[in-house]
């Protein structure tokens, strides 16, 4: 009985420490009138710092059904990175959306919106409609 009860206890503790992030940045992709841009210029900056960095994963989660255009969110979990990992993710992921908003073929085109000082929390992600969990390898292909 004593060996059930220390299995349960180490599986539970394996699940409760696993990797779960609070904190997470938010990437919001919006339409001006003919649909949102392409997410892969932030993916792909997504999977070359992952490599980078050898940070082992990046919970992403991906919000749909915010507009009738199709409207997203990207969020970004950043509590497994380190204090220098996360600022040079933040200037980087900065720099992909700067980028990305510059080269867009249309004012009709949609945009990418990112603000550095806006952090969503868990609880108010959970509590959100059609949230999703975006597998990582699914993202992050390595070469």
């Amino acid at each position: 009985m004593k060996k059930v009860l220390a299995t349960i206890g180490l599986f539970s503790s394996v699940l409760f420490f696993a990797q779960k992030s609070e904190n997470y940045l938010q990437v919001g992709y919006a339409s001006v009138c003919c649909g949102t841009p392409s997410d892969k210029p932030v993916m792909d900056y997504l999977a070359q710092f992952k490599n980078k960095n050898r940070v082992k994963n990046l919970e992403i989660y991906q919000q749909t059904g915010r507009g009738r255009e199709g409207e997203y969110n990207l969020y970004i979990g950043t509590d497994g990175l380190s204090r220098t990992q996360k600022s040079a993710f933040i200037k980087g992921l900065k720099a992909t959306v700067i980028s990305q908003n510059k080269t867009r073929k249309s004012e009709s085109t949609g945009l990418v919106n990112f603000d550095e000082n806006e952090s969503v929390k868990k609880a108010d992600l959970m509590n959100a409609r059609n949230v999703t969990l975006i597998s990582t390898n699914k993202i992050i292909k390595t070469k």
